[in-house]
C-alpha cells in the first residue's frame, strides 16, 4: 500500500474513491427514512414525518455549530476513528427510534443528526489545500448528490423488497452500509499530507484557535456576510428538495417508483464532477474564486429556467426534479469544497477551509429549520410542490445579487490587498 501512494496519481484517486464511499456511506445512517411515509402517524396534528426532519435536521444543525470550532481546532491523528465513532452513535440512535414506540423516538432523529453533521468537516479534512483539491472535491460532492437519492432507494427497497417496516428501515439500512463503511474509512486514513508543492500553490493548512477564527471574520466581513447569506438560501430549498423528494414525488404522481431518487440525481452528479473538476485548471487561485461565484450564479440561473419551463408544461416533472437538482448542486458544491478553499489560497491566509465550511453550514441549516416550522406550523402551503415552485423563484433571484455582490468585493479586495511576494503571486 505504502508503494502504491508513492505515485501520486494512485494517491489522489485512492483519496477521491474513499472519500466519495466514505461519505456516500455516511448517507446511508442519515437519510433512508425520508423514503417512508409515516402515513396515519401525526403528533399535536402535525405529519409525523415533519417532526422526524425536523428533529433530525435540529440535530444536525447544533453539529454544524459545534462543528466551527471542533473542525477548525481537529487534530489530523484523531480523524479516522472519530468517523467511526461518530457514524456509529447515529447507528445506535437508529436502532433506539425502531425499539421507542411513537411519539417517544422523535428525539432519537435528534441525537442521530449530531454526530452525522461532523463527518464532511472530518472527510474534507484530508482533501483541502492540495493541487487536486477541485477534483477531489468535486468526486466528494458527487457524494452527496448521488448519496442522497441512492440511499432512499436502499431504504425503499428494504421495505418493498425485503419486507422490513418502515421504523425497522433506516437501522437495517445501515446495517448494509457499515462494513463498506469500515473499509473506506481505513483506506482515507492512508491519504499522503499535502506536498510542499500543494503547500506553495495552495497555502499551509492548519489548526485555527479562537483567535485566529475571529480574525479571519473581521478581515473579510462584508464578503462572508454576503455568501453565507446567498448559502442559507440554497441550503433551505436543497434540504427541502431533499427531505420531502418523496412527498414531491407522490404529487408529481412517480411516487411508487423507488429507482426514481436515484435516476434523478445521475445527471447532477455527473455535471458538477465535470464541471467542478475543470477548475483544477486554473491556477490563479483569484480567478479560480471569482468563476466558482459565476458557476453559483449560473446555478441560480438552471433552478429559475427550469421552474419556468415546468410552470409553463415545456418539460416533464421529471427533467424539472433533474435539472433543479443540477442547478441546486452547481450553487452548493461550490461552497462545501471549492469557494471557500481557493479563499484561503488567494489570499494567504493560513486557516483552513473546514472552518468557515462549517460556519455557512450552521447558519445554512439553521435557515432550514426555520423555513420547516414556518411552513408546516403556520400552513403556508398545503402541497408541497407549489411551496417549492415559489421559493426557487424567489430565493434564486435574491441568491444571484448577493452573489454578484460578493465577487465585487473579493475582486475588489484583493486589488487592493498587500502585495504577495514574487513566487506567491502568480498562484495567488
Amino acid at each position: 500500500m505504502r508503494s502504491l501512494l508513492k505515485y501520486k496519481g494512485v494517491s489522489t484517486v485512492l483519496a477521491a474513491v474513499s472519500a466519495f464511499c466514505v461519505y456516500s456511506c455516511m448517507y446511508a445512517f442519515r437519510k433512508p427514512f425520508t423514503a417512508a411515509g409515516y402515513e396515519g402517524f401525526t403528533f399535536l396534528k402535525v405529519d409525523y414525518k415533519i417532526w422526524l426532519v425536523i428533529a433530525q435536521t435540529i440535530g444536525y444543525t447544533l453539529s454544524k455549530f459545534y462543528g466551527i470550532r471542533f473542525i477548525a481546532e481537529l487534530k489530523n491523528e484523531k480523524r479516522t476513528i472519530t468517523i467511526i465513532k461518530l457514524i456509529a452513535v447515529g447507528w445506535i440512535a437508529l436502532l433506539l427510534f425502531a425499539i421507542v414506540p411513537a411519539p417517544y423516538n422523535i428525539i432519537f432523529l435528534l441525537i442521530n443528526g449530531f454526530p452525522l453533521g461532523i463527518i464532511y468537516g472530518l472527510v474534507f479534512s484530508y482533501l483541502e489545500g492540495r493541487q487536486t483539491t477541485e477534483f477531489l472535491g468535486a468526486v466528494l460532492a458527487t457524494s452527496f448528490i448521488f448519496a442522497s437519492g441512492f440511499t432512499q432507494t436502499a431504504g425503499k427497497f428494504v421495505m418493498l423488497t425485503i419486507g422490513i417496516d418502515q421504523w425497522w428501515m433506516p437501522w437495517v439500512t445501515g446495517l448494509l452500509f457499515f462494513p463498506p463503511l469500515l473499509l473506506f474509512t481505513w483506506l482515507l486514513g492512508k491519504t499522503p499530507q499535502p506536498t510542499s508543492k500543494d503547500i506553495l500553490l495552495r497555502t499551509e493548512r492548519r489548526q485555527m484557535t479562537r483567535s485566529t477564527r475571529n480574525d479571519f471574520i473581521r478581515t473579510f466581513l462584508p464578503g462572508l456576510v454576503l455568501l453565507i447569506i446567498a448559502y442559507v438560501l440554497l441550503t433551505i430549498i436543497r434540504d427541502y428538495r431533499s427531505n420531502f423528494a418523496a412527498d414531491i414525488w407522490n404529487e408529481l404522481g412517480q411516487g411508487k417508483d423507488a429507482s426514481v431518487f436515484t435516476r434523478s440525481e445521475i445527471p447532477a452528479s455527473l455535471v458538477v464532477l465535470v464541471l467542478m473538476s475543470l477548475l483544477i485548471l486554473v491556477r490563479k487561485n483569484i480567478n479560480a474564486l471569482l468563476i466558482n461565484h459565476a458557476v453559483v450564479m449560473a446555478g441560480f440561473l438552471v433552478c429559475i429556467g427550469s421552474t419556468i419551463l415546468f410552470t409553463t408544461g415545456i418539460i416533464s416533472p421529471f427533467w424539472w426534479m433533474t435539472l433543479t437538482g443540477i442547478g441546486l448542486y452547481m450553487g452548493y458544491v461550490p461552497f462545501n469544497c471549492m469557494l471557500f478553499d481557493r479563499l484561503i489560497a488567494a489570499f494567504k491566509y493560513a486557516g483552513n477551509a473546514g472552518f468557515i465550511i462549517y460556519l455557512a453550514d450552521s447558519f445554512g441549516y439553521l435557515g432550514s429549520d426555520v423555513v420547516l416550522l414556518v411552513k408546516n406550523f403556520m400552513h403556508l402551503e398545503n402541497s408541497w410542490t407549489l411551496f417549492f415552485v415559489r421559493m426557487i423563484l424567489i430565493v434564486s433571484v435574491i441568491g444571484i445579487l448577493l452573489v454578484g455582490l460578493s465577487a465585487a468585493y473579493f475582486h475588489k479586495k484583493y486589488k487592493v490587498s498587500t502585495p504577495l511576494l514574487p513566487n506567491q503571486l502568480k498562484y495567488a
